[in-house]
């Protein structure tokens, strides 16, 4: 992880940074909170959102390479016949 993300969050999967994120949203949506607060709940927020877009971005390259290998399978498969 960056240097920009807490060593806990490095442990969090990507199911438990949603659901923070999530909570975080809806705490500054309700309002109620003060400037301070509020400015430390989006920065978590914007913590949460990365691990999450790492999460995913991890999960679409493996997507990525197991079609690719799918695909030249695929490929050999059909040179033989």
């Amino acid at each position: 992880m960056t240097s920009n993300t807490t060593p806990a969050d490095e442990t969090l999967g990507y199911e438990q940074a949603r659901d923070e994120l999530i909570e975080v949203v809806r705490r500054l949506e309700a309002g109620g909170t003060s400037l301070e607060e509020s400015l430390a709940l989006w920065e978590r927020g914007e913590e949460l959102a990365k691990v999450c877009r790492r999460w995913l971005e991890g999960a679409r390259a493996r997507l990525d390479a197991a079609l690719a290998e799918e695909a030249d399978e695929d490929e050999e498969g059909a040179a033989g016949d």
